[in-house]
């Protein structure tokens, strides 16, 4: 049984990656109906939060259903991280996680997210610094190092439990690697194997079957595994993995009827969060999988991520729902 700080989340959870502009509201409660263990939000600023900006702020909803929820901050700045701690507070989040992962130039480039990885002592008390800052368990996601050649990760990830972080997540790749190349969950099992490490290890990167998350938890060891890219438009992935772990089979996929259904829900859901413009807009990402392997829904497909008025895509969705009604997957 994996635990973050008192936090029981079960044997192997199925943790949902923050990815920006994709681990909102609307997203996270459906994974989480799926069978999503822990679910995290987009990585917010933590400039964003004390300048006030609108879009950092707005980041910071969360529901009861969506528990265990974690807030996810990046930033370099001391004071800054600090002082966001307690707007995050405020929204009582279950866990608070930093970003030390994303390689993002927009990011990297003021010192946050992967970028810290150049400076372990500055990872380390900053993380230190918010453990003694809060009473919420803080959590850390990060990669194997900066580059090939500065992978430092067994000792980074000992050096951080022994701040007081309540588990990590480590993506396997390098900031330069960025998304290319496949993970290497090597390193990963090693710092799981350290003897000395006694918080949960979640492996992140390239879970895009059944088999890879079985093969994270048997042939690696690791506590748990975080999905990100395979969940987008899939949120019956998680689902999908459990029912694996359960039977040793493969999960029926759903059907159309049950695409289309979950697609409405979603817009539904993001229309009413974020309002009707960026509602439909944000929600166009997530088509591609929805209706993933159909032969001849390319048309429709172009036209759900061009039509801006709702009424016009709930009447694409039906009519996907009543050409492809007999597809099989």
């Amino acid at each position: 049984m994996a635990k973050i700080g008192d936090i029981d989340v079960g044997d192997f959870p199925l943790l949902l990656a923050p990815m920006e502009d994709v681990s909102d509201p609307p997203f996270r409660a459906l994974c989480k109906e799926q069978g999503a263990d822990v679910v995290y939000t987009e990585f917010i600023s933590s400039e964003g939060l004390i300048r006030d900006a609108a879009k950092s702020v707005m980041k910071l909803d969360i529901y009861e259903k969506e528990r265990p929820v974690g807030i996810q901050i990046f930033g370099a700045n001391l004071d800054s991280m600090l002082r966001s701690v307690e707007i995050v507070e405020a929204s009582k989040p279950d866990i608070i996680d930093i970003n030390f992962g994303c390689p993002v130039k927009k990011v990297v480039s003021k010192g946050a997210g992967a970028g810290i990885l150049k400076d372990i002592d500055l990872m380390v008390k900053l993380t230190e610094a918010m453990v003694k800052h809060t009473h919420l368990p803080v959590t850390v996601k990060t990669r194997l190092g900066w580059d090939h050649d500065s992978i430092r990760i067994v000792e980074v990830a000992e050096r951080l439990q022994d701040v007081g972080c309540k588990s990590i997540a480590i993506h396997g790749r390098t900031r330069a690697q960025l998304y290319k190349g496949d993970a290497d969950w090597k390193p990963i099992a090693e710092v799981k194997n350290n003897q000395r490490m006694h918080i949960p290890v979640f492996g992140n990167g390239d879970v895009d079957t059944p088999e890879r998350a079985v093969e994270m938890r048997d042939k690696y060891g690791l506590d748990g595994a975080m999905i990100g890219r395979a969940s987008i438009g899939y949120p019956w992935f998680f689902n999908e993995v459990k029912h694996f772990f359960e039977t040793g089979e493969h999960k029926a996929p759903p059907t159309i009827a049950e695409r289309v259904q979950v697609a409405k829900r979603h817009l539904e859901m993001s229309i009413g969060w974020k309002g009707e413009k960026l509602g439909i807009v944000e929600t166009r990402r997530h088509y591609t999988n929805y209706f993933k392997g159909i032969r001849d829904i390319k048309p429709y497909r172009q036209r759900l991520v061009t039509t801006d008025a709702p009424e016009d895509v709930f009447g694409i969705l039906d009519e996907i729902n009543d050409r492809f009604a007999e597809y099989t997957f």
